[in-house]
């Protein structure tokens, strides 16, 4: 018997960037000591292509764009995060923390389209059949046109797959498969590549949408290597703190919608419910007459979210004051209280200031800078904003508000939840034209801001 010649190679973490030794920058990425050594069979590198279906060339004119119908998931908020249903022949990565419900949603997926007659397989790598039914059983009957299997082979899932032709499939999770002609372990750079590789030619062969669950890391990003997220056709995150009731499913990719899109769901004990309103889910509980609460407005995708931007300004007791933001970006908010302290002569420097997103939502959009800003003059001054009072904009350096896009679609949102002034940019004021039953005022300087606290 003829020896395997195997070879070691060293892999990138973060873009699958292969080398045949170690470097401590990765010349793909610029990451720093993101090398991983793997040990690989050099007859079986590549292999997993041969044998695929092969595409013949042809003229751009022959080509059908045609969309064809989507098919529904049975939840509209995912739906919408998809941009309209699942496309026949897509791959689509789903990500978020442990417990935070991504089988949970996948398996309500696949109870709403067995239940229109379609087959549906579950490969689970994790999870045992009787593990899965239990879990199931919380959520409701399912059909037979639901099939599981618990298996981590590749080539044993790519066989019922090719067998079956479900219309669609769902991986839980990738970093458990195991594909025989990768020699490292599963869950290692090589094998994630080459399964989703894999993966991706069945599906755009077959023409049936694939689901794949994602582990991720403890800074948040998906396992494997970066060049994962640009095989599959969307990425999709789930957010949220597991302990509280609601997620978010945050679209960060997507090629046949818009990218940033959001979903709101709420945990109970039968599964995932849709959250129709979320502006008012977000606002419940607000306080009415406290100083530092200010209600702003950020565009997720193609929707209107309302949100609470609170701040605590308090005189500091140390030398050097402590600054804390918590749902928005740290530096962001230490640039908007020099421009305050600049601009408007507020003696802030000697504070310590604390900002808080309300509801534990994350948002890095500029336009709450105006928000931010008012939030936090209302609690240095002690001074209650109007309660019915909402405001966006994004901040400059030199203390310009800045137009921010959508201004209407805001404006539009905070009319239907009950608000009776809205504060905008100056320069958006023509875009949103007039409007009945809201006071829309536009601002060109923080100063201007300050007199309506």
């Amino acid at each position: 018997m003829a020896k395997q010649k195997m070879t070691t190679v060293f892999y990138c973490s973060e873009c699958g960037y292969e080398s045949p030794k170690w470097m401590g920058q990765c010349p793909g990425c610029k990451a720093w000591n993101t090398f991983l050594e793997e040990t690989v069979d050099k007859k079986s590198r590549g292999s997993s292509s041969i044998n695929e279906v092969k595409g013949a060339p042809k003229a751009i004119t022959e080509v059908d764009a045609k969309e064809k119908d989507r098919m529904t998931t049975g939840s509209g908020e995912l739906d919408r995060v998809l941009g309209g249903g699942i496309v026949e022949g897509s791959l689509i990565l789903v990500g978020g923390d442990p417990g935070i419900g991504k089988s949970t949603l996948l398996l309500q997926v696949c109870k709403n389209i067995s239940d229109r007659g379609n087959e549906v397989l579950y490969v689970s790598g994790e999870e045992s059949d009787r593990q899965i039914k239990i879990r199931a059983d919380r959520i409701g009957s399912f059909t037979d046109k639901m099939i599981l299997l618990c298996e981590t082979d590749l080539d044993a899932i790519k066989s019922c797959i090719t067998e079956r032709k479900p219309k669609v499939v769902i991986i839980d999770s990738i970093q458990t498969m195991y594909n025989e002609s990768v020699t490292s372990a599963p869950g290692s750079v090589s094998q994630v590549r080459e399964t989703t590789g894999v993966l991706l030619r069945l599906a755009k062969s077959l023409n049936i949408c694939i689901f794949i669950v994602g582990h991720v890391t403890k800074e948040g990003t998906m396992a494997g290597p970066r060049v994962l997220e640009h095989m599959v056709d969307t990425v999709l995150y789930f957010e949220g703190d597991r302990y509280a009731s609601y997620r978010v499913l945050r679209s960060v990719k997507n090629r046949f919608g818009a990218t940033n899109e959001i979903g709101v769901f709420m945990m109970q004990n039968n599964g995932l419910c849709e959250v129709q309103n979320p502006s008012e889910y977000m606002l419940n509980g607000r306080p009415v007459n406290a100083g530092g609460s200010v209600v702003t407005c950020s565009m997720e995708g193609t929707r209107p979210l309302l949100v609470e931007i609170q701040s605590l300004v308090c005189h500091s007791n140390f030398g050097i004051p402590r600054r804390q933001a918590t749902g928005t970006d740290f530096n962001r908010l230490n640039l908007l209280l020099a421009v305050l302290e600049k601009r408007t002569e507020l003696n802030i420097g000697s504070c310590d200031v604390y900002v808080n997103i309300a509801g534990g939502i994350k948002i890095a959009e500029p336009a709450i800078d105006l928000a931010i800003v008012m939030a936090t003059v209302s609690s240095f001054r002690n001074k209650p904003v109007d309660p019915m009072t909402i405001a966006f904009g994004e901040v400059g350096l030199s203390g310009e508000v800045r137009a921010v896009s959508m201004a209407k679609n805001r404006v539009m949102e905070a009319k239907k939840l009950g608000f009776t002034r809205c504060i905008i940019p100056g320069v958006c004021l023509k875009d949103v034209g007039k409007t009945d039953m809201i006071t829309v005022i536009g601002v060109n300087n923080v100063s201007d801001v300050l007199d309506y606290i």
